[in-house]
Parts: C-alpha cells; structure tokens; sequence
C-alpha cells in the first residue's frame, strides 16, 4: 500500500452568488392597484361635490340610504279598534289626518285633543274660533278672487293685490305698479287707483269683524339724503290710509295700530324697486 492511500480526501465547497434581487411575488401590485383606485374615487367625490347641486347630492344620498314607506291608512273603527283587528275586512280605514266621515271618533278628529277645555268648554270658544277665523279669510279670499262667482275686484286693480295668511293674521297687501302709484310722488295724496283700491279693501273687510292693522313701505332713494323723510312719510302713508278706510264705513274702534316702516323692509331685493312701495292691511287673528 502506498504513502498516499493514508491521506485524507480533500474536500472543496463552492459557494453559489446570487446575482440581482430576484423574485419575490406580486402582493405589492394588488396594494398600489388599492390604493390608486381609493385615490381615484376620492377624486371622484371631490369632483361631484363641486359639480353638483343641494337637491342632486341629496337625491344621491338617498338613493344610497332608502326608506321603507310607512301607509298613513290604519285599521280601526270607532275608539281603539272598536273590539275588532287591525287587519279586519269590515273595518272602516282611518286616514292620518283624522277619522272617516261614516264612522267618526269622539273627537270628530283624530288631532290629539277632543277640542274640550279642562273645565268643559269649548277650547275654540276660547281661543276666538279658529274655524271661524278660517271661514272669514275664505270668504274674503272668494270675494276678492272671485272663487264660485263674480269678483268685486276689477282686473287692472287685482294686478295690485296680493293676500297671505301669516299668524298675525290675513295681510292685503297693495302695491305700485310702473307708471301706476299708489300716492303722489314724495307725498301722502292718494291716487286714484288707491282710492278705488280703498273702495275694494273696505267692502271686504266689512266681512268680518276681525280688528285691522295698517303698515306703509317705501322703496330706498337713489341717493343719499341729508334730511330723508321716509320714515315720517311712511307713518302718514298708513295714516291717510285708516282715514280712507274710516270713511269707506269702517268704524274707528277696528284699528289697533298703524306703522310707517320707512325703507326698512323690502318686498323684493331691489331696494329702489316700485314693488317696494306699498300698504298692508292686517285682519287681525281674534284669537291672539
């Protein structure tokens, strides 16, 4: 046996270099593709926001959060259910805004209150009838429309009215016109055109028995004055106005109060505008 048998094998490792990164899988895509299309939607809300209007972003709003609908018709009869099941067949339906003409409650109306008072009068008397408050405003309403019949109010003077119900009372309100006033300019001298208007507000006011209010306005001035007589001028306004009207019939014991508003509140946004000139006759609510 030789030398060399006796040696020990020589044993060489070779180690692999890696060259470049290599790779290592695809979940950053699926992350970039998220967030590029959150940053999208972000500025497609940004963009609608701006594009659109207060009743297109609330229809929008709703279509994302509907409503179940809830029927204003309920079964019942006379009191609670009259002994019978709501979804009886042989039951007359009550709608929300009160009950059946056929078969009404005890309080006429389902309103939440019988229309008694605690010590057993009636709480309208009271309160000065508001039913009869309403029927009077309907039958000055028809009266100057000329609902179910003939108007007393001529069409070139009904250009010149407008009516609105408020809680203070129902408001006549009569206006300028271009070219047609109601006073002489700078002054408190009636036309003709507010002499026959007076003709028409005293024949329907003779109506009802309700107390009356007169307020006068006035456009602004052009330009500024040193000594600005509105205020002073919407006070005589009212004034010659209550007189018109005293003469016309009406007793002098109806009218509560008279108001000269000066420029200070306008019927439209135009501060010089004729529309601004005008008088409000107020039918008091009896039941303030």
């Amino acid at each position: 046996m030789s030398a060399q048998s006796n040696l020990a094998p020589v044993i060489i490792k070779r180690k692999k270099k890696v060259v470049g990164g290599g790779h290592h899988g695809g979940a950053w895509k699926v992350a970039y593709a998220d967030f590029v299309t959150a940053m999208m939607a972000f500025f497609l809300l940004m963009w609608l926001l701006n594009a659109t209007t207060e009743q297109q972003r609330k229809g929008v709003a709703d279509y994302f959060s509907p409503t179940v609908p809830i029927a204003r018709v309920s079964g019942g009869g006379d009191g609670n259910f009259g002994g019978d099941s709501v979804f009886s067949e042989m039951t007359m339906p009550k709608n929300g805004t009160g009950a059946s003409n056929l078969h009404a409650t005890e309080s006429v109306q389902a309103r939440g209150e019988t229309g008694m008072s605690a010590d057993g009068e009636d709480a309208n008397s009271e309160k000065g009838g508001g039913a009869e408050m309403e029927e009077a405003y309907r039958k000055i309403e028809e009266a100057l429309m000329g609902i179910g019949g003939e108007s007393i109010v001529e069409k070139d003077q009904m250009k010149h009215i407008v009516t609105r119900v408020t809680d203070e009372g129902m408001i006549i309100e009569i206006f300028d016109l271009e070219g047609l006033a109601l006073f002489e300019e700078g002054s408190d001298k009636p036309t003709v055109v507010l002499k026959d208007l007076a003709d028409v507000i005293a024949r329907v006011s003779g109506l009802v028995e309700n107390d009356i209010a007169i307020g006068a306005h006035m456009r602004a001035a052009p330009v500024v004055l040193a000594d600005n007589p509105v205020w002073s001028l919407t006070a005589e306004r009212a004034n010659k106005m209550r007189e018109m009207l005293e003469d016309r019939g009406l007793a002098r014991g109806r009218f509560k109060r008279q108001t000269g508003h000066a420029d200070k509140s306008l019927a439209v946004k135009n501060p010089m505008a004729v529309r601004n000139n005008r008088l409000e006759i107020v039918l008091l609510r009896s039941d303030r």
